[in-house]
């Protein structure tokens, strides 16, 4: 049992250094973030997210970030832009609920919607979730899983192909293909769940989740 718990939660680690670099490589370019993407491309094992980190580190400018991807840009890169038919009160409220009922406190000057807070939301749940798993809670371990899938699902799923396709238009070499891994890690759900309102109970009740951070 322990053997097979600590191959889980190698495995969740290992994809959260993904999801870690994925979140870095969609946000706003700045020397400390350049080092991070630097310091966690060397834990990932995914050739195409290593190129993308190799590209974004050569080329990718504050500059042009803001003129793709930032206020105003090419790009939006808030998921309200992307969910018309949503309450965009709402959508903000679920994920600062989703953040508080886990302990998450985002290190970036985006909103709570930006793609690129939302990545690392769910790489946060990862850690979550492995912590959980090395002390041997398998309740919060499932709390914590559920609640990512759900996340993923309902925040990231509907826009991350959106933000790829749109970045291909524009042009943005530095970032499009970025989006598509991250796209490909959340396939869009289908019509019916894009617009759904979850009240899942099981994220509220994260208390048992541990002190991870």
């Amino acid at each position: 049992m322990n053997a097979r718990r600590r191959i889980a939660s190698a495995d969740l680690l290992a994809e959260a250094a993904q999801w870690r670099l994925l979140a870095l490589l969609l946000s706003r370019p700045t020397p400390d973030r350049r080092q991070a993407v630097q310091e966690v491309a060397t834990e990932i094992n995914d050739p195409g997210l290593a190129a993308a980190a190799r590209a974004w580190c050569g080329h990718a400018s504050e500059g042009a970030y803001l003129h793709v991807l930032g206020p105003g840009g090419l790009v939006p890169a808030r998921e309200v832009a992307y969910r018309p038919f949503a309450d965009p009160g709402w959508l903000l409220a679920d994920i600062s609920r989703s953040h508080r009922a886990f302990g998450f406190h985002a290190h970036a000057e985006e909103p709570p919607d930006h793609i690129a807070v939302l990545t690392d939301f769910v790489s946060y749940l990862l850690l979550k979730e492995a912590y959980a798993r090395e002390c041997g809670n398998a309740d919060a371990a499932e709390v914590t899983s559920r609640a990512r899938e759900r996340f993923i699902t309902e925040h990231l799923a509907p826009v991350a192909a959106l933000v790829a396709e749109r970045l291909d238009a524009s042009g943005a070499t530095e970032w499009s293909a970025t989006a598509h891994l991250l796209a490909a890690k959340a396939p869009a759900p289908s019509p019916a769940t894009v617009d759904a309102r979850s009240d899942d109970a099981e994220v509220l009740r994260c208390g048992a989740c541990g002190g991870a951070s």
